[in-house]
């Protein structure tokens, strides 16, 4: 089961906003840095020692506490001065005498208290119970040292349980990267403020259960870089419609796709876009399809289209807003409805083969809402998707920068940028990995704009309600999930007394 992150902060930042409060917080009297390295290390030993004390034999644990040579291997070394006085077999690995000031000020402080410190010896990293991973800290960027990627590996070859502090080891803060391994931590012990990166790419895979201690520095903090969202902001966000609605005033969505043997994503679309709430839908696609989308589901409208006529151009007139893209094709029927789509002046929200299209023939609009997954934004932006993919909040920015509008990364901490407000959603799991949940996904944005939500939070909603639909829907297992499993639960999370 994910992860319920709603304890943590909802402020995100950068590796450079942190050591921007760390400094702020020294000159404005909070300590020094030697300090806060001190806090840190206490707060991991406080973790550290809830964990053994819930072992069933705490005598018989061997403890390795791994310390690179900086900030994070001086707080790794704070956390051992404290273990010192625990009845455990503790082993203190370190990769070099020197290091920071704070490095070498939390070396000699554990030296005098009695410690001894050695060189790793892989042996010892596997063979541990516990491991506390304080090889590596924020500065990580680019390719690892041979012999710190034969460490890393040894950790995690281990069957023991592994805290990881600040970060997992070989985890770049700042985009949740790793190059070319990492730390699988059982927790990450998270310290000051929390990075953008641990919510998004591979650190979604290796952190475990993401704790956090801020040590003070909230205070010191001028801005975030991200804001992360979940389920708790759902909680008392759907006002309860008034008793004399009617479906006029629940919104209008024109939906288009769905080429030939392709009329499972226009249909999936449509009715997660009735799920989310919207009162009239009608889905625009080939007339051989009617029997498949209405069949299922006669709460659908329907108009079989061959050509792009005036009745197509009446229906595009008739919605406050577009879907186009699921199941669209890039053959000349889908190419030309691409183009009528494109003449409309209301807002759209562009997905799949849509998008595929728009790679083709860029340009920048205000009133849409692009919905890559990576695949798409690597085509949409010229790249590789490994190049997407190693700093996925560049890609986001870039795409918007190009495009315009709100744009939404999807993928392991779905990522959303209107140019101004950087958002990041770590909902879901990997059972929306499978085909049709992205349609899903568009369906449910564009009714959440039809009933009044601007572009930007109707995005965000939107991603939050299939998340934690997929959540919701994981209790059966996330492998052979189907995205028609999520449209119950999509009922359920847009009416906030069914929450």
């Amino acid at each position: 089961m994910a992860q319920d992150l709603s304890s943590l902060p909802t402020a995100l930042y950068s590796q450079a906003q942190i050591r921007a409060g760390e400094l702020l917080a020294v000159a404005k009297g909070e300590g020094t840095l030697y300090g806060l390295v001190e806090r840190a290390g206490k707060a991991a030993f406080s973790y550290l020692n809830q964990y053994i004390d819930k072992s069933s034999s705490p005598k018989k644990v061997t403890v390795v506490i791994l310390a690179g040579s900086g900030n994070n291997g001086a707080d790794a070394l704070v956390c051992a001065r404290y273990a010192l006085e625990m009845n455990v077999n503790l082993q203190v690995l370190i990769t070099k005498q020197t290091g920071t000031a704070e490095f070498e000020q939390a070396l000699n402080a554990f030296l005098a208290a009695g410690g001894t410190v050695e060189l790793p010896e892989l042996h010892v990293i596997k063979q541990a119970d516990i491991i506390v991973d304080g090889l590596l800290g924020t500065g990580v960027k680019g390719p690892l040292r041979e012999e710190v990627v034969s460490l890393i590996e040894a950790v995690n070859q281990s069957q023991g349980w592994i805290l990881s502090l600040d970060l997992p080891s070989g985890i770049e803060a700042d985009t949740g990267g790793c190059s070319p391994t990492a730390v699988m931590a059982d927790v990450t012990l998270c310290f000051g403020g929390l990075k953008q990166g641990l919510l998004t790419s591979k650190a979604r895979q290796h952190c475990g259960v993401l704790a956090f201690d801020d040590l003070g520095l909230t205070p010191y903090f001028t801005e975030e870089s991200a804001v992360r969202v979940g389920r708790e902001l759902l909680k008392g966000f759907f006002a309860a419609r008034a008793r004399d609605s009617h479906k006029g005033l629940s919104g209008k969505v024109v939906l288009i796709g769905g080429d030939l043997g392709m009329a499972g994503a226009i249909r999936l679309a449509s009715e997660a876009c009735l799920r989310a709430g919207a009162g009239l839908v009608t889905v625009i696609s080939r007339p051989e399809h009617q029997l498949v989308v209405n069949v299922p589901r006669p709460e659908l409208m329907f108009w079989g289209c061959e050509l792009v006529d005036m009745e197509v151009y009446q229906r595009l007139g008739w919605g406050q807003v577009i879907v186009l893209g699921p199941g669209l094709g890039k053959q000349d029927w889908g190419y030309n409805l691409f183009k009528a789509a494109g003449l409309s002046d209301k807002p759209c929200v562009i997905d799949a083969d849509a998008l595929n299209l728009l790679s083709n023939e860029p340009r920048r609009q205000n009133n849409w809402v692009l919905t890559p997954h990576p695949g798409e934004a690597a085509r949409l932006l010229g790249m590789s998707v490994a190049e997407v993919e190693a700093d996925r909040f560049a890609a986001v920015r870039a795409l918007q920068q190009k495009y315009g509008g709100v744009v939404l990364l999807k993928g392991a901490g779905t990522l959303i940028f209107d140019g101004k407000q950087m958002v990041v959603a770590p909902v879901g799991n990997p059972g929306l990995a499978s085909g049709g949940c992205g349609d899903v996904l568009s369906g449910i944005i564009g009714a959440l704009m039809a009933q009044g939500m601007d572009n930007m939070q109707a995005t965000i909603v939107g991603v939050v309600v299939h998340g934690c639909a997929a959540d919701l829907s994981a209790v059966q297992g996330e492998r052979g999930m189907l995205a028609s499993d999520l449209m119950p639960f999509i009922r359920q999370l847009v009416n906030s007394d069914l929450l």
